[in-house]
């Protein structure tokens, strides 16, 4: 079987790291949201989940490997559920990339489909909903300094960067020939230019996840806990309450929402997002005044980075149904945030 991994190299540094003995065994890949790839296997009694990043690696894949393993070590002890790091190797010789090894999940992510248990309670899946808000308020409430996380990221003027940052992003993709081009995106200016004169003037710096939403956690199968926050790639240290804003951005808007862009079916009893937000606000020390921008933001950093598919798609690189679906998120996402301001 094709795993994209050496397990002959593998095998012998778990040998020097004294990570059991004996053959690699029962080695699968495992479906993932992202392009990393993840193996589980089994080494005597005990089972591995290895994390690299794919084939063809970006420019800052092994960067991005090492950071997830640094801040899953950061946070082991804490109270935030997360994959447990066994070990992790920031060389790209051993297997051809930095990885890293972690305690496979005993979960499930709510959208690839509900547990009996899930799908039959809309009072399980309304706490499903509480416990996603409690996941990164225990985050952004930790003391990134005390967990030897200073120099981790760049917090100072963190959110006065945000815009022109995803700005620039947004003009790279002109080198993918083919590209329909900003001018395709309604609003992408106008929610640019009211981000710039409505950014809050202070914020308290703290660990972020980055990508927050319903496709990056997974949930225990014997209730609504959350087992453990997975896909750590655009963690930093930046304003939490972009997580929080990241959830508006992604979570379906109504009480009766539309079934085409409801991930997790069934939806009848999740909190909507006024709910969320009122659950998060007894959790944090952080001013929620500003709350809106902090989603508007949301809108905007996802709306141009799923543009970045699109574009490689109009240039033949990436699948055109990928592209055409994920413009269309970017579409939805930008007329979401000028319904916000206005």
């Amino acid at each position: 079987m094709e795993t994209a991994v050496d397990l002959g190299a593998l095998s012998a540094w778990m040998d020097r790291q004294g990570l059991g003995a004996g053959p690699l065994e029962d080695a699968a890949l495992l479906a993932g949201g992202t392009q990393n790839i993840l193996l589980k296997f089994r080494r005597g009694e005990r089972t591995y989940v290895l994390r690299r990043p794919p084939p063809h690696l970006r420019a800052n894949s092994n960067e991005t490997m090492r950071r997830e393993a640094r801040m899953l070590a950061a946070i082991a002890e804490t109270g935030v559920p997360h994959p447990r790091l066994i070990a992790a190797c920031p060389e790209e010789d051993v297997i051809g990339a930095a990885f890293y090894l972690m305690e496979p999940i005993d979960g499930f992510n709510p959208t690839t489909g509900l547990p009996p248990l899930h799908a039959g309670s809309p009072n399980i899946r309304h706490r499903m909903g509480l416990a996603l808000v409690e996941g990164i308020a225990a985050l952004g409430a930790l003391d990134y300094r005390a967990l030897g996380l200073e120099g981790f990221g760049k917090p100072d003027n963190y959110l006065g960067r945000q815009v022109e940052r995803w700005k620039g992003q947004l003009a790279s993709y002109s080198e993918f020939e083919g590209w329909t081009g900003p001018a395709e995106i309604p609003g992408v200016d106008k929610v640019a230019a009211w981000l710039t004169a409505n950014q809050p003037q202070s914020f308290i710096p703290g660990i972020i996840h980055g990508d927050y939403h319903l496709a990056n956690v997974m949930y225990r199968h014997d209730g609504p806990e959350l087992a453990a926050i997975v896909d750590w790639e655009l963690t930093t240290i930046g304003d939490p309450l972009l997580d929080l804003g990241w959830l508006m951005a992604t979570w379906p808007e109504g009480e009766i929402p539309d079934p085409s862009v409801v991930t997790v079916k069934p939806w009848t009893g999740f909190p909507t997002a006024a709910q969320l937000v009122e659950h998060y606000r007894p959790r944090t020390a952080r001013d929620l005044a500003s709350l809106d921008w902090y989603a508007v933001l949301a809108c905007y950093k996802l709306g141009i980075i799923l543009e970045g598919t699109h574009a490689r798609a109009c240039a033949g690189r990436a699948p055109k149904p990928t592209g055409d679906r994920l413009h269309a998120q970017t579409l939805s996402l930008f007329a979401r945030a000028l319904r916000w301001i206005g």
